[in-house]
């Protein structure tokens, strides 16, 4: 009887007007279509796959972390990534991307042997905080104390109050609730698996079950439920980036459907509408990866420096390629033949006057 009203709590929430439940199973129809678009046309190479993994990384971490007020550029989360020593990770902005970054790679590399659980969940926000010296005291535990969403003057000055979330003797019921839930559906098949990892991220986030972080672990949580769930492209196009890219939109979705919550009348469309419209553009970015046109994703490290450079110049010599780049001639050559082969520039002269420009 009380799983049965558990599943009402939740199911309830899905009976869309007519109108919303054409936009969002049109949304779910098309991210759908393009998820078997990847599936059967990826042809990227091991090395290609690598470097976008890794770059994901660097910008999701980036991402991820600003959302929450962190200030470090993609280009300091990148030099910061790669001379990382724990030791010199001073200020909070380094430490919290130094977890989520870590986090981030092993999900990315071990999603299918990573089980969906509570203990999976209270172990990703101690992960994240890992490096987060003012973290210690609550890092992988639920809140301790009130953690409202609250409005702020100038100041810093509390003006209001714009959403109170679980209080924490509730948190642990509510959340058990919600992943028991989750499994069970998933389990069944019969709700839309998109449908049920939107409506755990909004019952997260409304729920908000750890002093901080709440923002960061669910966006982690996203990343695991869509790969355990086939959407492989994940780790090639950031999902981070794009929920950053579309901030006002996001906490202006998530605060309308909030303010319905726990009411007789609850309604989560702006939310699952944000959520999936998200998504959608995600896969069309990564089946953009598997276009000939994406040339900046088909290119080894070395090609790629070729490619840059000759964007950024009008005309150029191999003699200047290879004093610039510090490359060897052969190389230089190599790469100017791949890119003259797939009509991305065009040689201009003969001989030591010859020059090289892009299309």
């Amino acid at each position: 009887m009380y799983q049965c009203k558990i599943m009402k709590k939740f199911t309830n929430r899905f009976s869309f007007a007519q109108d919303v439940t054409h936009k969002i199973y049109g949304l779910i129809s098309q991210i759908e279509e393009s998820k078997g678009q990847w599936k059967a046309g990826v042809h990227l190479s091991p090395q290609i796959l690598s470097r976008l993994k890794k770059s994901v990384i660097i910008t999701s971490s980036g991402a991820s972390t600003r959302i929450e007020g962190a200030k470090l550029s993609d280009d300091e989360v990148e030099k910061l990534l790669k001379g990382l020593k724990i030791q010199k990770l001073k200020t909070r902005d380094e430490q919290e991307v130094s977890g989520y970054a870590e986090l981030l790679t092993n999900i990315f590399d071990s999603f299918r042997t990573i089980k969906f659980s509570e203990g999976t969940i209270r172990h990703f926000h101690n992960e994240l905080l890992k490096y987060s010296v003012k973290d210690v005291r609550h890092r992988g535990n639920y809140k301790f104390g009130s953690n409202r969403v609250e409005a702020k003057d100038f100041d810093g000055n509390v003006i209001g109050v714009l959403f109170d979330p679980t209080p924490p003797h509730l948190v642990s019921k509510e959340m058990n609730e919600l992943i028991d839930w989750t499994i069970d559906e998933f389990d069944k098949k019969e709700i839309h698996p998109l449908i049920i990892i939107g409506n755990f991220i909004f019952e997260f986030l409304s729920i908000h079950p750890f002093q901080d972080g709440n923002g960061r672990v669910s966006r982690t949580l996203t990343n695991l439920l869509l790969l355990k769930n086939g959407y492989e492209y994940i780790p090639y196009i950031s999902h981070e980036k794009l929920v950053e890219d579309n901030k006002e939109a996001y906490y202006l979705a998530l605060n309308k459907s909030q303010k319905s919550w726990k009411t007789n009348n609850e309604n989560i469309t702006p939310w699952l509408i944000f959520f999936l419209t998200i998504l959608f553009e995600q896969t069309k970015r990564a089946i953009s990866l598997l276009s000939s046109e994406s040339i900046e994703h088909l290119l080894s490290e070395k090609q790629l420096e070729v490619w840059s450079y000759l964007q950024k110049h009008k005309k150029v010599t191999p003699r200047e390629l290879q004093k610039q780049l510090k490359m060897p001639a052969p190389t230089i050559l190599q790469v100017l033949n791949k890119l003259l082969n797939m009509k991305k520039i065009e040689r201009i002269g003969e001989g030591r006057a010859v020059r090289y420009t892009r299309l």
